[in-house]
């Protein structure tokens, strides 16, 4: 499961990267010249998603505990 996490994490970080190269490589006078830039947003968003829907199913399948203080505490 930490290597999922991590995994996760890096394609995220690599995603933002991609993002930050093509906004500053890509168009001229503040218009675009292709649809890279929000396609890499698009691609964090989704395994932003992926990564908490993998922490949640599991939590529920009782592969990771929930530390820290006690629910209802």
């Amino acid at each position: 499961m930490r290597y999922l996490v991590l995994l996760a994490f890096i394609a995220i970080i690599g995603s933002l990267g991609s993002a930050l190269y093509f906004m500053m490589r890509d168009g001229q006078n503040g218009k675009p010249r292709t649809s890279n830039m929000a396609r890499a947003l698009a691609f964090r968003v989704g395994f932003s998603i992926l990564l908490f829907v993998c922490i949640l199913v599991a939590w529920k399948l009782g592969y990771i505990q929930p530390t820290g203080i006690p629910a209802g505490a």
